[in-house]
């Protein structure tokens, strides 16, 4: 028998709740469970304590004789620190495609340019710092002489 750790749904329309509970995998979502191991509540702020609740001695137990818990499960799990946290399985599908990754590497080819663009202004001598001031100088002279 395949045994799962997973969510089975409670609570009204738009207000979610979940029991974390053992169950067969051929089980329904809401139906049959072996035991009720905890409660998640995502109605509560991030770090409240009462959002997630979890006796996590059974959750370790039913680990322990092969219990494959869920994506979402697996992810408290490992907040607690009983598993070690795991890879998202669709990794492949994360990649951006051929033409995404294209504009990305333009992108980051201009980055590198404007750069090495201001580290070379950064690194210019000083003689090159009186010429700038010089043109700032010449419209005054030039208002002057125009009244």
């Amino acid at each position: 028998m395949a045994v799962k750790i997973r969510l089975s749904r409670g609570g009204a329309k738009k207000r979610p709740f979940y029991r974390i509970v053992v169950a067969d995998a051929r089980s329904m979502r809401d139906g049959k469970f072996i035991e009720r191991i905890g409660t998640y509540d995502p109605m509560q702020p991030k770090d409240s304590e009462d959002r997630v609740k979890m006796d996590l001695e059974r959750a370790k137990h039913w680990l322990g004789h092969g219990a494959q818990p869920t994506d979402r499960v697996a992810r408290f799990l490992s907040d607690a620190g009983v598993i070690e946290a795991r890879q998202r399985a669709n990794v492949e599908k994360a990649k951006p495609k051929a033409k995404a990754q294209e504009r990305l590497e333009a992108a980051r080819m201009k980055a590198e340019e404007e750069a090495a663009a201001k580290a070379e202004a950064a690194a210019a001598p000083a003689e090159e710092a009186p010429a700038e001031e010089a043109p700032a100088e010449a419209p005054a002279e030039e208002a002057a002489a125009e009244s």
